[in-house]
């Protein structure tokens, strides 16, 4: 009998029961929620960062919208999903790292060599970290991004992930996009850029 399980959905649930506050959710996101992420992209994107690629629902629609393995970066702080993610997209540039380290690990890895990220798309659970963790994710974050970049993040909870005053710390404006019910929690998406 085949199932109908998502890939990585065991080894997602198996990571969010050892460290629950580390991995931000029981399930992988949704194709909707990806689906919602990826409409906030520019139009004229070409190469992508994605932080926290849990098993890679979100990587497996941004290559399917048309991004290229090689203008994709994955980063992934769990050594389990970081070798499913391997796995998974063996021609992808996946990298086992901790997202405040990122402009270092994208220029270890040839990544910024063709020039800065047009976005950045983020499954961290932001919303539950201490400000200077944010302030310091973020800023990692847009020092790899295009001046109009945007970085892309979804949260679980009722308030926007990146606490203001760390927004405003960054010069950063932020933008409420979509509610996804179909998301297991509920997610909705948020845009930051440059003010």
């Amino acid at each position: 009998m085949k199932s109908h399980r998502k890939p990585g959905t065991w080894t997602f649930f198996r990571q969010w029961l050892k460290n629950p506050l580390r991995v931000a959710a029981v399930a992988p996101s949704s194709a909707e929620l990806a689906a919602a992420m990826i409409s906030e992209l520019p139009d004229d994107v070409n190469r992508v960062i994605e932080l926290g690629g849990g098993t890679g629902a979100i990587t497996r629609a941004l290559l399917d919208a048309g991004i290229r393995d090689e203008d994709l970066l994955v980063l992934e702080l769990n050594e389990e999903l970081h070798a499913h993610l391997h796995l998974r997209f063996p021609q992808v540039p996946v990298v086992l790292g901790d997202a405040r380290e990122l402009p270092q690990l994208a220029r270890d890895n040839g990544y910024l060599q063709a020039g800065p990220a047009d976005a950045i798309v983020s499954g961290l659970g932001l919303l539950t970290m201490p400000h200077p963790l944010q302030r310091d994710i973020l800023g990692a974050a847009f020092e790899c991004l295009r001046e109009d970049g945007v970085f892309v993040q979804f949260t679980y909870g009722p308030a926007a992930p990146v606490a203001d005053p760390v927004a405003r710390s960054l010069g950063l404006q932020v933008r409420r996009g979509d509610f996804v019910l179909r998301n297991v929690p509920p997610a909705t998406v948020y845009v930051y850029s440059r003010a």
